[in-house]
């Protein structure tokens, strides 16, 4: 039977968390990552360029609680009432000693109006002693792990200088849920040598998995990256999606992924200067709403081609 709406988003997932509208204010700690600094690799992922998706307010030169304020600020006029969920964002925001990462959780959690955490992070670096503090903190407050998973195929995730596993992803994501918090993945749709059916793979691979969010968005190019070298020496090994070739595929992804779990977005918009391709010309509400249209005009919902025994 068809649901009432197509997809469960992410704001019916806050909603059920929350008796108040939260916003998340995404905070840069300084952090690195294992294959930036060399401990698995130099050069960092070839498609990142970690401007590309940190907000103006989040600068590495402030501290947690002076981004923190500046955020607020930001929405803070528009809405009075609202509360606030602490993203730790840039990089690998598990990477460094239990000690320095739980005084920044800390730092965040005690700001005034914060009512949570989201922390972004590698499935390779969630060691079992930060999982412990997890695992206790989340039994009082908000917490959402979301992990770069990217894609499920090795062959992928190695072209691509990820450093780590699918296998590794998916052990994280398990021992993560285990513990009885809420667990997000982050995939990349359209990565270079992935047909449109190994994309659709994923959603196969994912739904198997203990999630709770999902989290989708379409290749870019960025400026200053390795990837965006790749595309100009060999442009014929990547296939950019058109906007409604896209759209599409955000629905085709979306039928065959667990109905349990909610989609945070299909897209990412990154800034104009940064982008090389594709551009689409459209925010990422408008491309919402065109996912949303097209699940309409093909009388089709989020799970419809899922079943429990693919799980």
């Amino acid at each position: 039977m068809q649901p009432a709406k197509p997809y469960r988003d992410f704001a019916e997932f806050l909603s059920q968390e929350f008796a108040f509208k939260v916003q998340k204010i995404s905070i840069n700690a300084g952090f690195t990552c294992p294959n930036r600094d060399g401990s698995k690799g130099r050069g960092g992922c070839t498609y990142c360029n970690n401007q590309s998706f940190s907000p103006g307010y989040g600068k590495p030169t402030k501290n947690v609680s002076e981004q923190l304020r500046d955020g607020i600020g930001f929405f803070s006029h528009k809405y009075p009432e609202m509360k606030y969920l602490a993203y730790f964002q840039s990089y690998t925001n598990t990477y460094d000693t239990i000690e320095k990462l739980t005084a920044l959780y800390e730092e965040a959690l005690a700001y005034p109006d914060v009512v949570g955490l989201i922390v972004g992070t590698r499935p390779d670096c969630m060691p079992g002693e930060l999982l412990d503090y997890f695992e206790e903190l989340g039994r009082e407050r908000f917490l959402l792990i979301e992990y770069g998973v990217e894609s499920t195929l090795n062959k992928t995730l190695e072209r691509i200088n990820r450093q780590h596993s699918w296998e590794e992803s998916a052990e994280a994501i398990i021992k993560t849920a285990e513990r009885g918090i809420p667990v997000g993945a982050h995939l990349i749709l359209g990565l270079p040598g992935e047909t449109y059916d190994d994309i659709l793979r994923h959603a196969d691979e994912i739904s198997r998995l203990p999630l709770t969010t999902v989290k989708l968005h379409q290749l870019q190019i960025i400026r200053g990256t390795a990837m965006a070298k790749e595309y100009r020496l060999l442009p014929e090994s990547f296939h950019l999606f058109e906007l409604d070739e896209y759209v599409d595929l955000c629905v085709d992804f979306s039928e065959r992924l667990n109905p349990s779990f909610y989609i945070e977005r299909f897209a990412s918009q990154s800034p104009p200067s940064l982008l090389i391709a594709p551009d689409w010309g459209v925010k990422n509400y408008e491309l919402t709403d065109k996912v949303m249209k097209r699940f309409l005009k093909r009388e089709t919902w989020q799970g419809r081609k899922f079943s429990v025994k693919d799980s």
